[in-house]
């Protein structure tokens, strides 16, 4: 059985622009709506999952990492379960913006855009400073509740009586991208995929009351970075996320519910569309700081330098990318509202590539990150869309 078919059905081609379809179409959505169908008081179902849910008292969310809309089609061949829901019971989101795992999992976890919770892109720069944060590798400091100071979607859950558990990779525990995600819920660890459902299906048999489970599982988006979508080890990792699916369906209880989603998608980047920001100095003049990720980069410029440097890397990258000021940018909603404690971690000047280009910096950063074989982050239509899964038991 194939999978989706984003052409023909008439959507956007995968290195087309797309808009982030907060309010209704949206990652940000998934958790609310769930909520709605538990009946938590407030709760808002955006995505209209009642009907199709009614009598549902437990719902698992599981987000596979990297899997976009848009990659199902290549993974159907190792990956059938995978291919024959997005067939027939599944349906298109966007992500966030900037479409990166960091900012998706705390859209995911709060139920806000970007602008709102703050945690704005893969690497931000911390304001006031020069230092620039990895949300990956972020062990406490700034204060994750201070840094992102939204409640989540699962404190809001618990306090209405609902039985709220987190599964994800051991190491996570604590972190701040997971306080600031996931606070809320009770953390178990699990390593595999055996493991993750596991703790998945225990978790939301375990209660008798309204019960929420949110699982993570990583390694598609991992080795689609380091060999690329579509290589050996990505088809490996796809065939594993299919094993995941069939035995948290076959598992369901009668009353459960399994949504099945995404942070973003992925796009194997050439070697001949990297443009070095080290190496060219055209580029590194008035950027004081250069943060984000390689598909969208953040620039925080010297004082007075934004004219120039806007125009200076509109000259180098051309059609490669789309260069614009802060202000610029939050205009274009991509990050929804942002609140003025937030406006500063975004750069002075916003560089979102176009089709397979990328801008590394392969001595600011760490050689690794400008090694890797796929990227995401920016607005096309391979990164940006997402699936939503929606399986009864």
């Amino acid at each position: 059985m194939t999978g989706p078919s984003p052409a023909s059905a008439g959507r956007p081609g995968p290195l087309d622009p797309v808009a982030p379809r907060y309010g209704g179409g949206n990652l940000a959505d998934v958790l609310p709506s769930a909520l709605a169908v538990l009946g938590v008081p407030g709760a808002v179902d955006l995505l209209g999952l009642g009907p199709q849910l009614a009598g549902v008292r437990r719902i698992a969310v599981l987000l596979v990492d990297g899997l976009g809309w848009y990659q199902i089609p290549t993974a159907a061949p190792y990956a059938p379960t995978l291919a024959g829901l997005a067939a027939t019971v599944g349906t298109p989101l966007t992500s966030g913006f900037p479409s990166t795992t960091p900012t998706s999992l705390v859209s995911l976890g709060t139920g806000v855009a970007s602008g709102a919770h703050g945690v704005l892109g893969f690497k931000v720069r911390v304001p006031d400073t020069d230092r620039v944060l990895s949300h990956i590798e972020w062990a406490g400091d700034p204060d994750p509740l201070a840094w992102q100071p939204v409640p989540t979607q699962y404190e809001r859950a618990r306090a209405a009586g609902v039985a709220v558990t987190v599964v994800s990779r051991p190491e996570y525990g604590g972190s701040g991208l997971t306080l600031a995600a996931n606070r809320g819920g009770d953390y178990r660890g699990a390593s595999e995929v055996d493991g993750l459902a596991r703790q998945m299906l225990t978790a939301l048999a375990a209660g008798a009351g309204p019960t929420l489970v949110s699982g993570y599982h990583p390694d598609l988006d991992r080795h689609g970075h380091l060999t690329g979508v579509d290589s050996a080890p990505w088809r490996l990792a796809a065939a594993d996320v299919d094993r995941l699916l069939v035995r948290l369906v076959d598992g369901l209880p009668p009353d459960a519910a399994l949504l099945v989603t995404a942070d973003h998608g992925q796009l194997n980047v050439p070697q001949g569309r990297r443009v070095d920001f080290d190496t060219d100095p055209r580029l590194r003049a008035g950027v004081r700081v250069i943060a984000g990720e390689p598909r969208v980069r953040y620039l925080h410029v010297e004082p007075g330098a934004v004219a120039d440097v806007t125009t200076a890397w509109s000259a180098v990258l051309g059609d490669a990318a789309r260069v614009t000021t802060r202000d610029e940018a939050v205009a274009t909603g991509w990050f929804g509202p942002v609140p003025e404690e937030h406006l500063r971690r975004i750069g002075d000047v916003v560089v979102v590539c176009r089709d397979t280009w990328a801008v590394v910096a392969t001595r600011s950063e760490k050689p690794m990150e400008s090694r890797l074989v796929a990227y995401h982050g920016a607005d096309t239509a391979a990164e940006m869309t997402i699936p939503l899964l929606v399986v009864r038991g």
